[in-house]
């Protein structure tokens, strides 16, 4: 007997052993505190010295950094508008999944995956500060501190062989400082094309050993267990998003999220037009006492680059020009060609001689088209004085389109180096002078700003902006080059003009610069402000590149 009850009390102690530990793994993971209670609130004076030094990792970090500002405004809107944007961007959020869910479930035999449920909460993040880069770039860099203790609710269900198994995602943390990019900035809402986010930093697994470290950290059920309360378990999963999370999205790798095509936003250069000027025919003089002095002023619509000119022919009445001229098209199908006829005038106003529009949609790529247009004082057909002659001028089109590939080449990153256009001469290229903005220009007398560009004895100016000091033009100008400017220089400078009628100081000089190009021509791209010469503060940003056919 005493050989049986030895038996059966070690085989009740195993029975009994394991029976407690699966009633109390199932008890530890089921069963739910009910003696949770929040944490007391005191102020901060009442605080000892050790509680103070634990609390010092979870200052803002705009009290700890002078780098970074307070974002209390936007803690508040999104406070407000959370219940909102919890909405929107869980639809949002599921409208990208779906379909990407659909197109993986047929590789591995799965019949569906649906969301049950599907919210963040009703605790919205909050930003600790944010850190802003400036750049001479056209672009806004951005570091936010983001706090985000979560109480989410992400239900999915997944069907497979005729069984349902659903895994729930709770209590979601997530600690990071993102350095996040929007760029390139453009003129159509919401400003930008693309937003490109990476972590500075790897995710930590233990917050509290690294407080200003990334961490992430959440509760997830499975058939509702809470896998996480599996001891070891909790440690081998932080490993894992720790990894993936660094390959994908660890600096210099960016997660990229398009906004909106930056083609369609810029609108940039399609295509050349090479315009011949050859001749004019039975023009009607101007001039009371004399022969008219015609010269033609040509330029595309909805073009903010100033327009090209002609030479001017004194006293001729049927002038020869043959002249050529290239002009950049951004979009064939609304532009077209304006061609203005002037008769100079050394004193005054010139006076318009005729004009004539040729849309650019009227003309077949690569195929050049001589056309001789009557001159018009206007483009109102209805207007009666157009009735009469006015004379005709004959020129030559030829739309030369870039090549589809080059272009979206080109369209997928706003800094890409680009070519230039077919029938620049051969070891030549394209020199691009885009004029920016300019800041703490001073005038003695007055400060409406324009710039005077120089090169090669040829000047181009931008618009003057009145009673400016921080103007901005943001105005391209191009030459077309035979050879590349390794040793030249440009001159730039910027003038103010009194917008008042008078002879006393009618313009003013409020500085210039001159920039040598054989930085350009070796970076082929160079974007700097430069401290302008004869200034006490004066600085203008000017963008240079250098475009080669190969």
């Amino acid at each position: 007997m005493g050989f049986f009850s030895t038996i059966f009390g070690f085989f009740g102690f195993g029975v009994g052993i394991s029976v407690g530990l699966v009633i109390g793994y199932f008890l530890f993971i089921y069963v739910q505190p009910s003696d949770v209670k929040d944490p007391e609130v005191r102020p901060l004076v009442e605080q000892d010295s050790d509680t103070l030094q634990r609390m010092l990792p979870d200052i803002p970090l705009w009290v700890k950094n002078p780098d970074y500002d307070r974002m209390d405004w936007l803690n508040k809107f999104i406070q407000y508008m959370w219940p909102y944007l919890d909405k929107a961007i869980c639809k949002t959020a599921q409208n990208i999944a779906t379909p990407i869910i659909e197109e993986q479930i047929p590789k591995y035999k799965i019949d569906s995956v649906e969301f049950e449920t599907l919210t963040l909460g009703s605790l919205p993040p909050t930003f600790q500060g944010m850190k802003v880069y400036i750049t001479e770039e056209k672009e806004l860099i951005m570091e936010p501190s983001i706090k985000w203790a979560a109480n989410p609710n992400v239900t999915v269900a997944v069907k497979a062989f005729g069984l349902k198994a659903t895994a729930q995602v709770i209590d979601l943390q997530v600690f990071a400082s993102p350095r996040i990019t929007l760029k390139p900035l453009v003129p159509s809402f919401p400003c930008f094309a693309n937003i490109h986010v990476s972590l500075m930093e790897k995710v930590g697994l233990l917050y509290l050993a690294c407080p200003d470290n990334p961490h992430v950290d959440f509760g997830l059920k499975l058939l509702g267990a809470d896998l996480m309360s599996i001891p070891g378990l909790y440690r081998v999963v932080q490993e894992i998003i720790k990894d993936q999370v660094a390959n994908m999205y660890l600096w210099p790798k960016t997660l990229d999220v398009a906004i909106m095509d930056p083609s369609k936003a810029l609108k940039r250069p399609v295509g050349i037009l090479n315009v011949k000027v050859l001749r004019a025919m039975k023009l009607k003089k101007k001039d009371l006492l004399g022969a008219s002095d015609p010269y033609v002023k040509l330029k595309l619509t909805d073009d903010k680059l100033p327009s090209k000119k002609t030479t001017v022919k004194h006293k001729n009445l049927n002038p020869e020009w043959n002249e050529e001229f290239n002009l950049v098209v951004k979009d064939p199908e609304s532009q077209a060609l304006e061609l203005m006829v002037y008769d100079w005038e050394q004193v005054g106003k010139h006076d318009k001689m005729g004009m004539n529009v040729v849309p650019l949609k009227d003309l077949s790529p690569e195929e050049p088209k001589a056309m001789t247009l009557d001159l018009r004082k206007n483009m109102d057909f209805n207007d009666p004085q157009n009735e009469k002659s006015r004379g005709q001028i004959v020129v030559e089109l030829t739309y030369k389109p870039f090549k589809e590939e080059d272009m979206n080449k080109s369209f997928k990153e706003s800094n890409v180096e680009q070519k230039a256009p077919e029938g620049t001469p051969t070891g030549g290229g394209l020199l691009v002078i885009i004029v920016h903005e300019a800041q703490d220009l001073e005038g003695k007398h007055h400060t409406n700003p324009s710039v005077r560009i120089i090169f090669r004895g040829e000047e181009k100016k931008t618009k003057t902006v009145k009673k400016n000091r921080d103007p901005r033009w943001e105005e391209e100008f191009q030459f077309t080059l035979d050879e590349p400017p390794s040793n030249e220089k440009l001159h730039v400078e910027v003038v103010s003009s009194s917008s008042r009628i008078g002879l006393v100081h009618p313009k003013e000089r409020l500085g210039y610069v001159d920039i040598n190009l054989s930085d350009v021509v070796s970076n082929r791209r160079i974007n700097e402000k430069f401290h302008l010469i004869d200034s006490k503060n004066g600085r203008i940003q000017i963008e240079l590149q250098w475009r080669t056919a190969s």
